[in-house]
């Protein structure tokens, strides 16, 4: 069972959870993110792995598929983004991103428009989006940062 954390402050929240809700610590693309640290760290554990996999995929056939993983690992080990508040969100024409700021509110929810149709998202995000708002507003942000923190960003 994950250890308590020390209580967070509006701040850290707000370094952590993006206006839409997404945990930005857990994207693929985050800087100081798990993803990137691990992936990272895998690369380095495999070391000059590709001749090994060569000679492995005549009797594991998942084997030639090692070049394909090898490239997405290095993506991953190149995240450099800074965070949705920090102006380096990669989600192409987030809607978000442009209204928080226009509305001066933390998260969506906050705003009179809630829920709305200015995110840009494709219907599986967006019903996540309503979802994460939804229950932002129910119990609070402090409580919803430490019910999600620990959760996997993608469901």
């Amino acid at each position: 069972m994950p250890k308590k954390s020390k209580k967070a402050t509006k701040q850290e929240i707000l370094q952590t959870l993006a206006p839409c809700g997404l945990n930005c610590c857990k994207c693929f693309a985050f800087a100081e993110g798990e993803i990137r640290i691990l992936s990272e760290r895998l690369q380095e554990l495999l070391g000059d792995f590709d001749r090994y996999a060569e000679r492995f995929a005549e009797f594991l056939p998942v084997f030639k598929n090692y070049s394909s993983f090898k490239k997405l690992l290095h993506f991953f080990s190149q995240g450099d983004c800074l965070g949705c508040r920090n102006g380096t969100c990669k989600y192409p024409d987030c809607g978000v991103i442009k209204c928080y700021k226009k509305k001066k509110v933390d998260f969506c929810y906050q705003c009179d428009e809630f829920p709305c149709r200015k995110t840009n998202f494709d219907p599986d995000l967006e019903m996540r989006w309503i979802q994460m708002n939804t229950r932002m507003k129910e119990i609070g942000i402090e409580a919803y940062y430490e019910e999600s923190r620990l959760l996997p960003r993608y469901k």
